[in-house]
């Protein structure tokens, strides 16, 4: 078996066919929202709840218990929220999550909310074994099917870990979008080694998801604790560049991070500067990968 090359030892036909997996096409950004809105903006939550230890093979009570906070207090005060709000958004769950709480899960499709795959167990597909990630991704959209009541259209790999593979699975699918990549701020779509997909990227970024300022893993380097006003403060810097361009916002979410008392009042913060500003135009993922798609008559 052949060692593997290293970067500098790659041919040129070697990196082009590297960077050209699931590489951004031509922008989508509409020139109009419905409604004749500014910008639109798209709320979604990861419903990881005890799949990420689970996923970590930690079985420690501990740590099961903060993913179970996700279903016992978070998803309730977003439900809660957004209902105050009258507004849709798009919540991801692992199967798993699907499959201890299906009662939450059916509740949360009743209200109108769109149910996306987000993996089987959360794991990281760029670890998996040829062939395992197809299958569990189809397992997982099965799940969410039977669950929700409706199929899935669109998808968001766990930790946006979108592997090699990853786009040959969501076009044997049939999803119209992805929302796992961050080529730009605004929709665009996908290029399989430089040829059109059809497919529907909707871009997230670290910089708006809640986790990446207040995740803590206990015994480990991995103990950021960032003070609400200044999440705030970073969200609503992003929503504001988004309306000036006329452009999308999509937020990333976890039920056991934004829905805790100190945090889940920043959410409602945020909602109430958007609709003071006008012109705004709330959507599940689902509905603006469809405008999107009908726009470009894709």
């Amino acid at each position: 078996m052949s060692e593997k090359k290293q970067p500098w030892e790659l041919s040129e036909p070697e990196w082009r066919r590297i960077v050209g997996n699931a590489r951004a096409g031509r922008s989508l950004a509409p020139k109009r929202w419905p409604g004749g809105a500014r910008c639109c903006v798209t709320l979604s939550f990861d419903a990881d709840h005890e799949t990420i230890p689970l996923r970590d093979a930690d079985d420690s009570p501990m740590r099961i218990s903060q993913g179970q906070y996700g279903h016992r207090q978070g998803v309730p005060r977003i439900r809660k929220l957004l209902a105050k709000h009258d507004i849709r958004a798009s919540f991801y769950y692992p199967a798993v999550s699907a499959l201890i709480y299906p009662d939450e899960v059916r509740a949360v499709a009743d209200e109108g909310h769109e149910i996306g795959i987000h993996s089987w167990i959360h794991e990281a597909n760029t670890t998996l074994p040829p062939g395992v990630e197809r299958d569990l991704t189809l397992r997982a959209a099965d799940v969410l099917e039977k669950t929700s009541g409706r199929r899935p259209v669109g998808m968001r790999t766990a930790s946006w870990d979108f592997s090699t593979d990853t786009l040959a699975i969501i076009r044997e699918l049939g999803l119209i979008y992805d929302s796992s990549l961050m080529a730009d701020d605004d929709p665009y779509e996908l290029l399989d080694q430089g040829e059109p997909t059809g497919i529907i990227e909707l871009p997230p970024e670290w910089i708006r998801d809640d986790m990446a300022y207040f995740n803590f893993l206990r015994f480990s380097a991995l103990r950021p604790y960032t003070a609400p006003s200044a999440v705030e403060e970073i969200f609503r810097e992003e929503f504001d560049g988004a309306w000036e361009e006329g452009g999308l916002y999509l937020l990333t979410m976890h039920p056991h991070c934004i829905g805790h008392r100190s945090r889940i009042s920043l959410l409602s913060r945020l909602i109430e500067h958007m609709k003071a500003k006008g012109g705004v135009w709330f959507a599940t993922h689902e509905e603006v990968a469809r405008h999107v798609k009908a726009e470009a008559k894709i």
